[in-house]
Parts: C-alpha cells; structure tokens; sequence
C-alpha cells in the first residue's frame, strides 16, 4: 500500500509542476520532475542537485523555456 501512496504523491507533484502557461523546455521537465520525485522520497540531497542542475541548465543560454517571473 505504501507503493501505491508513493506513486499517488510522485503524481500529485508531477502536476503541480506542470503549468499549462508555462511550457518547459524537455531537460528543465526532467530536472523538475526529478525534484518532485526527490522531495516526495524525502531525499534533500538530491533535490538540491536537481536545482543547482536547473540553473546551471537555464544560465547557459540553452533553455527554451520563457525566463521564471
């Protein structure tokens, strides 16, 4: 049962980074799904791995996502 909640929150994370206004470039979608993913197992560790790689990624200039307000 607890695999079953897991997934319910891997879910539930995974449409709230999703914003319909706001679409993102595929690594950023990666790099923001495997955040939720990490947050959801409570490993800190790698969330913040997952944010410092997001940055890095939209400071090279590479991203076609639209810039975060």
């Amino acid at each position: 049962m607890s695999h079953d909640r897991q997934e319910h929150r891997l879910v539930g994370a995974d449409s709230l980074v999703r914003a319909p206004e706001a679409p993102l470039c595929l690594p950023c979608h990666h790099l923001t799904l495997a955040e939720a993913g990490a947050n959801a197992a409570y490993d800190w560790s790698k969330a913040t791995d997952c944010r410092v790689l997001l940055k890095r990624h939209r400071a090279t200039g590479e991203c076609s996502a639209p810039e975060p307000e």
